[in-house]
């Protein structure tokens, strides 16, 4: 559901582009071995064009990775198909295209247009699980018990054709009117059941609003929405599907996981004491994950405590192993052993973590190409990572200064989202390093004035403010710089 919208100018990201180093085409080689693939695009022996997948994404997507069909199995249980693009048969190893994509190591989206991982004649074409079309897919089929438990996991290459384009919004206003598309209409049982069985595993989700750039005729619209629940029973079965694939990859003992500590018990006690200050109700049984759940992130004091919790979720990493598993293969966030596969047409170690689960349940040999990339790619993604989070983080800032360019000096209503720790007490984000999705506030960081994090109401904008600041509580800010050189915008508390 879409929070707010503000109208911005029209805006030049080029510099952007620029200072990140972002590609602007591919070489001709790389373009060359992708137009080929498309022209002859691979055809599995197995055929499953008669299962109706549809696929659920944002309304303008093209580079479709994942189309799903839901069913109840004989005598109960579920069974859900999850049909995820075949990349690896387009993309030839020791080949230009292979090359450039370790080089992009994933799809950077920024307003003006994406960066993407593949040329678009596949990201967005012949690879791409557009509808009507015949697509070569790695299909997972997973049978789940009454209670959500997975009872069986079977991957193929297999021939798949998706019926319906589908997107958060309209799936999400279906649902509501009682007439979800069959191949889907389970989905609000099915992602329930998997939520509350992470619940109950000590999973987290952080219902965090997401902050974007998008297009709007000359201009841009600054926008804050919050996830509508099709989306997170949507993202369910992404996990799900990683969850199973990590388990493939330990038993086999060779692959590439998605790891993250688990949050540590005095950090989670932290939290716990800034619940009741924030009117946060903690019950003694409950764990971090239940409370989160619970909670309205669009209330000022919800909001605060969520943009806390976010502290909790640090240290995500690729591990990846062959031979001995990892000491830690957890990801703390899901509260199990997890890894990614479900988007190798925007990111690149889906590609290679796939091939490894298909080889090691197939009873086969994992390729050499895939095996001899497993101990490179950690590196790869984390620099990809951090490249990919600098675009979207610098796209949001330039559009929120060149919005506020001419409002120096004006007060705003905003909410207090986070303060600074006086340097002798711990708590909040290491120096100088933000949390997920906002600006580094540099806790602790000698002769900075005090003050933290506050969120708008109109524009939405999140920045940094100086003053002492009541976390969780409503106050008036002042706008006291508007950068769109620096990308800077700071408030002070009026």
């Amino acid at each position: 559901m879409v929070i707010r919208r503000v109208l911005a100018p029209r805006i030049d990201f080029g510099a952007l582009r620029r200072e990140l180093g972002l590609p602007e085409g591919f070489p001709p080689a790389a373009q060359r071995e992708a137009d080929e693939a498309a022209a002859t695009p691979p055809r599995p022996a197995a055929d499953r064009t008669d299962v109706p997948f549809v696929t659920v994404d944002p309304a303008g997507s093209r580079d479709l990775d994942q189309a799903m069909h839901l069913a109840r199995r004989p005598g109960g249980g579920f069974r859900v198909r999850y049909a995820i693009a075949d990349v690896a048969a387009h993309v030839r190893p020791g080949g230009a295209l292979e090359a450039e994509t370790w080089r992009r190591g994933q799809t950077v989206y920024l307003p003006d247009g994406n960066v993407p991982l593949h040329p678009e004649t596949l990201s967005e074409g012949a690879a791409s699980l557009l509808p009507d079309q015949d697509r070569a897919a790695v299909v997972w089929t997973i049978d789940l018990d009454a209670d959500g438990g997975t009872v069986a996991v079977a991957l193929e290459r297999a021939l798949v054709r998706s019926r319906a384009k589908l997107d958060y919004v309209g799936v999400q206003a279906d649902a509501e009117a009682g007439r979800l598309p069959e191949p889907i209409a389970l989905l609000p049982e099915i992602g329930a059941l998997l939520t509350a069985r992470g619940l109950r595993r000590g999973a987290v989700n952080l219902p965090l609003p997401e902050q974007d750039v998008e297009a709007d005729g000359d201009g841009w619209r600054l926008v804050l929405r919050g996830p509508v629940p099709m989306e997170d029973h949507n993202a369910q079965i992404s996990l799900l599907t990683g969850m199973a694939a990590a388990d493939i990859m330990l038993a086999g003992r060779i692959g590439l996981l998605r790891t993250m500590p688990a949050p540590k018990p005095e950090a989670v006690a932290r939290l716990r004491t800034a619940a009741a200050p924030l009117g946060v109700d903690w019950p003694d049984d409950a764990s971090v994950g239940e409370v989160l759940a619970g909670l309205d992130a669009s209330q000022p004091r919800a909001a605060a405590f969520v943009d806390q919790a976010a502290e909790l979720m640090r240290g995500a990493a690729y591990t990846a192993f062959d031979g001995e598993p990892p000491e830690r293969p957890e990801h703390g966030g899901v509260a199990a052993a997890y890894a990614h596969v479900t988007a190798p047409l925007r990111r690149l170690a889906d590609r290679y973590a796939t091939e490894v689960c298909l080889a090691l349940h197939e009873g086969r040999p994992v390729p050499d190409w895939a095996r001899a990339a497993l101990p490179r790619l950690p590196e790869v993604m984390a620099t990809t990572d951090r490249t990919a989070s600098a675009a979207t983080r610098g796209a949001i800032e330039l559009t929120e200064a060149v919005l506020l360019e001419q409002r120096v000096g004006v007060t705003f209503p905003a909410a207090v989202l986070d303060v600074d720790a006086p340097p002798n007490r711990p708590g909040g984000a290491p120096d100088g390093q933000a949390g997920p999705g906002r600006p580094g506030n540099g806790q602790g960081r000698p002769g900075r004035r005090p003050g933290g994090t506050v969120a708008l109401d109109d524009p939405p904008v999140r920045a940094r403010c100086t003053g002492e600041l009541p976390l969780g509580e409503r106050v008036r800010v002042r706008l006291v710089t508007a950068d769109p050189v620096a990308r800077k915008v700071l408030f002070e508390l009026a």
